[in-house]
């Protein structure tokens, strides 16, 4: 297992390594395994990539509070402008279904509202909105509209993982299903199996949570 001495050197690697990361501006703790970064960065977006990195390379997120989004004087944007931007990018994507969401900007936070049918649809609307110039955070409060009874997920869900992983992980894999939530726990091999089991879960009509209790075992 790495210390956290090593860790905290893997962590700055990757970050020193991404392009699309200032990460001179990007500070790096590391304690008992827990990666925390401080700092300032000038877009969301980059804040994101950041934690995206150290969830790969680690597979548990990063502490990120005190990494703040300082936008550049280019970048500052009133929040009314803020909310007709978000609204003209929503407008013009064909993902997210037109007319089911609400905008609200206070300071550069952006919170979004309303219901779509499924989970890839609303990760969708806060990509969309994380990317555009002036916003320094999303709250999405985008709720998962069922679409049809629960009944039959359980069986989609081994499916998908007997298609998206090795067949053994599969059968590792325990589901578990409370009204619309998924909880999913046992054993993968690799964080793609992990990432695979996740996205099976969330891929089933109705579903709108998913916790991931599954530990790593090689």
């Amino acid at each position: 297992m790495n210390t956290d001495q090593q860790l905290q050197q893997d962590v700055t690697a990757q970050l020193d390594w991404n392009p699309a990361i200032n990460a001179a501006q990007v500070g790096v703790d590391v304690h008992q395994g827990i990666v925390t970064l401080a700092g300032h960065v000038g877009t969301l977006a980059e804040k994101w990539a950041a934690e995206q990195l150290v969830l790969r390379l680690t597979g548990t997120p990063a502490r990120s509070e005190a990494l703040d989004v300082q936008l550049p004087g280019s970048g500052q944007r009133s929040d009314g402008a803020l909310v007709r931007a978000v609204e003209y990018a929503l407008a013009w994507q064909t993902v997210v279904p037109a007319g089911r969401l609400a905008v609200t900007v206070d300071g550069g936070f952006v919170q979004l509202t309303g219901d779509v049918d499924w989970q890839y649809q609303r990760l969708a609307a806060e990509q969309i909105v994380r990317n555009l110039t002036g916003v320094r955070g999303v709250d999405n409060a985008i709720a998962i509209k069922p679409a049809v009874a629960l009944s039959a997920v359980k069986h989609d869900i081994e499916g998908a993982l007997l298609r998206c992983a090795r067949r053994d992980s599969a059968h590792r894999v325990d589901i578990r299903l409370q009204n619309d939530e998924v909880t999913l726990s046992g054993f993968v091999s690799t964080w793609d199996e992990r990432v695979s089991a996740i996205d099976a879960a969330w891929s089933a009509p109705g579903v709108r949570n998913v916790v991931d209790e599954m530990q790593m075992r090689l």
